[in-house]
């Protein structure tokens, strides 16, 4: 009985959602903008947005309006639309853009800066100059100006909500700020000041999650009062008749019906109250039905990706024919060529290294022909160093013959793809070698050598990053010119089209205009993405704050950029006993409110600029040492073989959190090393050690959990425990729940935590091998030190 009435309930139910459904508005299936547009946010003044970022060809634009926003607020100049904010205005208004029958629509979020007054006493001393340099300003001293007002410097400085490393510069020397008790380890054996804006405001803002669905709808739950929220369905926002708020606060949105006519597409969320944003929802469709079996995916599904960084020259030799080192004195061995080719990726391949590894996306070292002689110097022992690395072009179209031949990249990229692996190119736009013909020929589209004061204007990173060149040998070229950034973005779309890549690693982003980005992604989304029916990744490498790195991302720009920061404070966190996870949780949880919740930021594992991960957290590299000169100077191992388990800690963090896992290539076996050029020793296939073994094995069950789990992909994150030595998260995606307990303490610890309601009745179990327990909500488990378990129903 009770299951006939079950079953004349459901049938009742599907009946009323159906006779809903056709009475909804019609969405359009068709769309202008290519890929899903990102969310744009405000800044607290005038804010330009360029509509070829959105649009390729704005000329088919017909109407633009911003939905609740006063017409005299804003106006078109050309293809840019320029605006105006002004008290009172929602979290999020709606900029709808109507071209060719089609109105769609892209979510603005208010600015949430606020002003910040900075104040420097000098007591008694006398001083010419007082400015501010850290993550606000990417570590220069030009902004903001303090000035001397009452005998106190002072100064005033928008500012987003986070955390912000800084330190005062008085008189041209660095210092940390006196009135400030907050401070925070640099990793690099000193401290700076740290300045907390708004993070208390977080914690009243709404937090919405997925619930339940049908073949027609999709609930979801929220905790907070919401004020409003922006459902879109692809790039068309969903009219009110699509959403439902049920009696118990939950609310139902219809799935549009020409839904069923797109093989992927996808349902994404926001909700808002005075005090700010939720997190974002991502619900993938295929066909219109939500996605609950991670089978359905494939490669081109980003949100599942996981990279791995393929050094080429280090990583396998597979053709000795093509081997062809300097072997020269003035180039000591780890500067020189080692061998490695693109026949040892696509070896790799086919003997399923990768594929056992987790990995579906290989991220290869720039192939582009380099210089055969050797430049730069190390003087301690002395040294000059081989192109082996490939980031000095002498072309723009050829394949360096130490790395093999067009067509190996062509079988590389074949096989890959058979086995449902991408293939991302590294690629430089930045500079030249001076032996390239392009600077022989036209030596005035570089930028000056020379700075006006007669310094040189060489690693001079942020006060000067949009001119400053690598080195003497390497002219930076001038991407402001028409000439030089069509004719340098040509040349990235000549490679992606003829070897039918996947995307592009771009080096050194931040010292490249926007005006080339811009060009760049237009150009690929006419010829490959629409033009071919391709989706493709960019991704880019930027050392700053979060909102110069979140500068170069978004619609029109890069998908994303590797998130360093968070970075930075996971090698301090799990390695050092006296950082809490609080700092770390509280990195993270920036990123997210800066690129989203579900965003496609890179979260590495380490990288070829970088002591190796392993050695810092064994102890065989320290914090204050340069780690470049310790790699050339002695052979840096890994030390303490507690190291081993805290590089799985860092594998466990990045595997599990939103964003894309990025394993630089000897990190999965725990490779030791200083930085540059040890760093990049030959990676290693055979003879591991047990406790190598043992990452390694850890490492492909990680993959395994994050490819099998729809949490993992496309859940919401929810902290559930955070003490200085423990943290426990969520994901969750509808009914399915996965829960990750670390433990850094040396020590064996207890942990003991709510569970959210939904899922207070689950039956735990453990990939990892701990005994967790659930009564009446309450979640407990026993973690040894240095470890970390995850937790499935």
């Amino acid at each position: 009985m009770h299951r006939s009435n079950t079953l004349i309930g459901l049938i009742f139910l599907m009946a009323l959602l159906a006779c809903r459904n056709e009475k909804l508005p019609g969405i359009p299936a068709g769309s202008n903008i290519t890929g899903l547009a990102s969310g744009l946010k405000l800044g607290y003044d005038t804010t330009e947005v360029m509509l070829s970022d959105f649009y390729t060809d704005p000329g088919i634009i017909k109407k633009v309006q911003i939905t609740d926003y006063p017409d005299s607020l804003y106006f078109l100049e050309g293809e840019t639309l320029v605006m105006i904010p002004f008290e009172g205005m929602d979290a999020i208004v709606e900029l709808a853009i109507t071209a060719e029958g089609i109105t769609e629509s892209i979510p603005l979020f208010r600015s949430g800066k606020q002003l910040v007054q900075f104040q420097f006493d000098p007591g008694q001393k006398q001083y010419e100059s007082v400015s501010a340099r850290g993550e606000f300003n990417g570590w220069t001293a030009n902004r903001p100006g303090f000035e001397l007002i009452d005998g106190k410097w002072q100064a005033g400085l928008m500012l987003s909500p986070g955390s912000y490393q800084y330190l005062l510069v008085v008189d041209g020397e660095d210092m940390l700020d006196p009135g400030n008790p907050d401070k925070i380890d640099n990793n690099m054996g000193g401290f700076n000041s740290l300045l907390l804006v708004g993070t208390a405001l977080t914690e009243k803002v709404p937090r919405i999650f997925t619930l339940e669905h049908g073949r027609r709808s999709i609930e979801i739950g929220s905790e907070k009062e919401i004020g409003g929220m922006y459902v879109s369905w692809q790039n068309v926002r969903l009219p009110d008749a699509y959403i439902e708020q049920e009696e118990d606060g939950e609310y139902e949105i219809a799935i549009p019906e020409n839904a069923k006519k797109l093989k992927r597409s996808f349902v994404r969320v926001w909700a808002w109250n005075d005090f700010g944003v939720s997190n974002d929802l991502l619900i993938p469709l295929d066909y219109g039905r939500v996605i609950t079996d991670p089978e359905v995916l494939n490669r081109h599904d980003h949100h599942a990706m996981i990279l791995y960084n393929a050094f080429i020259d280090r990583f396998n030799d597979a053709d000795t024919s093509n081997n062809r080192p300097l072997n020269i004195p003035e180039v000591l061995p780890p500067a020189d060529y080692h061998g490695g080719d693109i026949k040892g990726v696509t070896e790799k391949i086919i003997d399923g290294y990768f594929s056992e590894l987790g990995v579906n996306t290989i991220w290869i070292s720039p192939v582009i022909k380099n210089p055969e002689g050797a430049y730069g110097f190390w003087p301690d022992p002395p040294s000059k160093f081989a192109g082996y690395h490939g980031y000095w072009p002498i072309s723009f179209t050829l394949v360096d013959d130490r790395y093999g031949t067009e067509n190996d990249l062509h079988e590389l990229v074949r096989v890959a793809h058979e086995n449902d692996m991408n293939v991302l190119l590294d690629i430089v736009a930045n500079h030249v070698h001076e032996e390239h013909p392009l600077y022989k020929q036209h030596p005035e589209w570089a930028t000056e050598l020379y700075l006006p004061d007669g310094s040189l204007n060489t690693e001079r990173w942020d006060e000067y990053r949009l001119t400053t060149w690598f080195d003497v040998f390497l002219p930076t070229l001038d991407l402001s010119k028409p000439v030089v950034y069509e004719m340098l973005t040509d040349s990235a779309v000549y490679w992606i089209d003829k070897y039918q890549l996947d995307g592009f690693r771009h080096d050194a982003t931040k010292h490249i205009p926007e005006v080339f980005w811009r060009t760049l992604t237009r150009k690929l989304k006419q010829k490959i993405v629409a033009g071919q029916n391709r989706p493709l990744y960019q991704i880019g490498e930027t050392y700053g704050g979060a909102e110069l790195i979140g500068s170069y991302v978004g619609t029109g720009m890069l998908d994303a950029q590797f998130d360093f920061n968070v970075y930075d404070d996971a090698l301090a966190v799990l390695i050092r006993q006296d950082q809490p996870f609080g700092r770390l949780e509280a990195s993270l949880q920036e990123s997210l409110e800066f690129y989203g919740s579900h965003n496609l930021m890179g979260y590495i594992s380490g990288n070829q600029d970088r002591g190796r991960f392993t050695s810092y957290a064994g102890g065989g590299l320290k914090f204050a040492e340069d780690a470049k000169l310790a790699g050339w100077t002695r052979n840096v191992v890994v030390g303490n073989e507690y190291g081993y388990d805290i590089t799985k800690l860092l594998f466990a963090f990045n595997m599990s959190i939103p964003g894309l896992p990025v394993i630089y290539y000897g990190d999965e076996i725990g490779m030791p090393g200083g930085n540059d050029p040890d760093n990049r020793r030959m990676m290693r296939f055979e003879d591991l050690n047990e406790n190598e073994a043992d990452v390694l094995e850890t490492v492909k069950l990680l993959t395994e959990i994050r490819t099998t789990n729809m949490p993992m992909i496309y859940g919401d994150f929810q902290t559930l425990l955070l003490t200085d030595q423990t943290w426990a998260y969520c994901r969750t995606f509808f009914d399915e729940i996965v829960i990750v307990v670390m433990n850094k303490d040396k020590n064996t610890k207890n942990l003991t935590f709510a569970l959210p309601e939904r899922f207070a009745d689950m039956e735990p179990e453990a990939f990892f091998g701990s005994l967790p327990a659930i009564r009446k909500g309450i979640f407990t488990v026993t973690l040894g030190g240095r470890s970390f378990d995850v937790i499935y129903p």
